[in-house]
């Protein structure tokens, strides 16, 4: 008996469920939705089981000719119809509808019906009509009531209400007849109301737990595909963010809706993580994200595209508002910033593209925005650039002279030609600096500002660069000891990893001292403090090559440089000695920088000399060497060999001022 006891049902905890399901306190909203939504599934099965109900009744009324029986018959079907209507008009995906209404609709029918045909049934034992009327109703009902506790086990309150209203009625009609074997009908169709229901709370339990299973890996997969599509220092979108609004936007853009993308990179970032260190360039990346944020349309995405690029994607109602717009961002940009008590100043160069006007699609679009980017930086940073067609012409013929060049290097089509740097006191050379030509099979000779540009953008020029110091470092071996060569340096050739050591190797494989090269590097290369470039002059003065300062005057001059690099030599840009701007000016400037170099034990090269009257006044001013077309142009190495000869032979190259 204890044991009997102790498998039964407690009908106490049954209640507190049912009440407690009722109420949904343990649901989330989205979780009694979907439970929900099981009520609504397979209406066929609704409408099987109504079909079953309608007719049972009306067979039961025809052969008991009970205008009770009719009666009951009429309203179960009545019910069974507007359910099984409703089951199918009704749907659990029409956001209109909230989950209480559909489950307040379906628990009306449900209940509504389930009562009428309990009572069906049970009149058919108390009008004590025909046995196999009795039985078929009977059956009918019992069957009913134990199969929706398992149909309907989704909201418990449903299914156990729907057993109870079939199977009270039953009860009572067996206790109102009192005879022995209806009385244990009616205990039996009582005791099966709890065994039912536990069979339905379990499949409940087994059924919302897969539900909350799956609605839990569905919101992390959610907030997995946030994380993935946000940036984790500014929390803005990140590249795949970028690409997924693009992605909806596009999939929705009325017709004539213009679309602007602004590509914003941050001007010489690197220098704020390398000086003051990443935790501050992570907090200027996320005020510039705020900014671009307080600034952008409210509807615009704003993504931090990678490293110190940021991307605003929104739309316009024209050109005109895309251009007020990525003016209003760079002036954002542009206000200093304060951080920990420290002033900052950053800026940004900016590219613009619009949709359909340069493309007609996503990646198009980004292409066209990145390219005027590209543009903007080029010409100088700080500035805002919107694409134009000539950009893609002038990508195009980029790409196709890189492709060329470093064809050009490996079938070995380029040369190497030497302009003399001559001794102005006394006419006699003493210096060649290496200039590259580049003589197409079927362009014919490619200018130096065509493809050089091209070669620093692209990275060949450390290759070039290379090049052109092993060559002109064999081609110095052949002339008199007194001789140097100069060659030219880049400033990405300067930052390669290794450069002090490839010119080295150079030198030892030409077997040339190093005291006989020279090489200039231009003002350009001192904008950035970098330590690479202090340590490759370090390294290579260690070694006796020497250093010139080349087109001084034309950059960002500084007499700090000269003050802090071994500077052998100072080259005057040709724009002082025969520019448009060539007067009284350029004279007292020339004779400055002469002084100094007197002062320092300098050198100081006169560039772009074409007349005797130029070679004149650059020497009166202290200038101590000169270079230019009055003294020859740049020749191959042959010739240079072949004027160090005749030199030697016959005297100067030319007559200089006062001989």
């Amino acid at each position: 008996m204890a044991k009997a006891m102790a498998r039964r049902p407690d009908i106490g905890r049954i209640a507190k469920v049912l009440i407690s399901f009722k109420k949904g306190d343990a649901l989330s909203g989205r979780v009694r939705r979907t439970l929900v939504r099981t009520l609504y599934t397979q209406p066929s099965s609704m409408a099987l089981g109504a079909a079953t109900g309608i007719v049972s009744s009306l067979v039961a009324a025809t052969v008991s000719g009970s205008p009770t029986m009719y009666a009951l018959s009429l309203a179960l079907s009545i019910v069974a119809v507007a359910r099984v209507g409703a089951a199918f008009n009704m749907s659990p995906d029409d956001t209109g509808t909230s989950t209480r209404q559909l489950e307040t609709w379906y628990e009306v029918g449900a209940f509504t019906y389930a009562l009428l045909l309990g009572v069906t049934a049970a009149t058919t034992l108390v009008l004590h009509l025909a046995e196999s009327v009795e039985l078929l109703m009977t059956a009918n009902a019992i069957g009913y009531g134990v199969g929706v506790t398992s149909r309907n086990a989704g909201r418990p309150a449903i299914a156990l209400g729907q057993l109870t209203l079939v199977f009270l009625p039953l009860f009572f009609a067996c206790l109102y007849l009192g005879t022995l074997p209806y009385i244990v009908l009616g205990a039996t169709i009582l005791m099966m109301i709890p065994a039912m229901a536990s069979i339905t709370l379990n499949v409940f339990k087994v059924l919302r737990e897969s539900i909350a299973a799956a609605e839990e890996s569905s919101q992390l997969a959610d907030k997995m595909k946030v994380l993935a599509q946000t940036d984790v220092v500014t929390n803005l979108a990140n590249r795949a963010g970028l690409n997924h609004a693009m992605s909806e936007t596009l999939a929705d853009l009325p017709d004539k809706q213009k679309l602007a993308l602004i590509w914003i990179d941050l001007d010489r970032f690197k220098e704020v993580n390398d000086l003051l260190g990443h935790p501050v360039g992570d907090r200027v990346l996320q005020e510039v994200g705020r900014r671009l944020q307080i600034v952008s349309p409210e509807k615009a995405t704003v993504a931090r595209f990678g490293g110190d690029e940021f991307v605003v994607f929104c739309t316009v109602e024209d050109r005109r508002e895309s251009e007020r717009l990525a003016s209003e961002i760079h002036a954002e940009i542009m206000r200093s910033f304060r951080i920990d008590g420290e002033r900052l100043e950053i800026r940004a160069s900016l590219g613009v593209a619009l949709l359909p006007d340069d493309a007609e699609n996503a990646d198009t679009l980004m292409q066209r925005a990145d390219l005027a980017l590209y543009h903007a930086k080029v010409n100088g940073r700080h500035q805002t650039r919107f694409f134009d067609p000539s950009m893609s012409r002038d990508l195009a013929r980029r790409r196709e002279i890189e492709a060329e060049l470093r064809s050009a290097i490996q079938k070995d089509e380029l040369s190497i030609y030497f302009q003399p740097i001559v001794d102005l006191a006394t006419g006699r050379i003493r210096a060649f600096e290496a200039l590259v030509r580049w003589f197409h099979p079927e362009k014919g000779e490619m200018r130096p500002g065509e493809f050089i540009p091209v070669a620093e953008e692209t990275g060949v020029i450390v290759t070039l660069g290379n090049w052109i110091t092993a060559q002109a470092a064999k081609a110095c071996t052949q002339w008199p000891d007194d001789v140097t060569i100069a060659v030219n340096l880049s400033p990405l050739q300067i930052k390669a990893p290794g450069a002090a050591l490839g010119i080295l190797a150079a030198l030892r494989e030409a077997k040339l001292e190093p005291s006989r090269l020279e090489l200039e590097v231009t003002e350009n290369l001192f904008l950035e403090d970098s330590e690479a470039t202090e340590a490759f002059i370090d390294d290579l003065s260690a070694q006796g090559v020497r250093f010139a300062l080349d087109d001084f005057g034309t950059g960002y001059s500084s007499l700090g440089y000269i003050n802090k690099y071994p500077f052998k030599k100072i080259k005057v840009d040709r724009s002082f000695v025969s520019g448009p701007d060539v007067g009284r000016k350029t004279d007292a400037i020339i004779r400055a920088v002469a002084e100094l170099g007197a002062r320092l034990d300098m050198d100081i090269v006169a560039e772009g000399l074409e007349t005797i009257e130029q070679v004149e006044v650059v020497r009166e001013a202290g200038c101590t060497l000169g270079q230019g077309f009055y003294f020859s142009r740049a020749v191959p190495d042959y010739t240079a060999a072949m004027l160090l000869s005749q030199e030697r032979e016959e005297g100067p190259l030319r007559k200089v001022a006062g001989q």
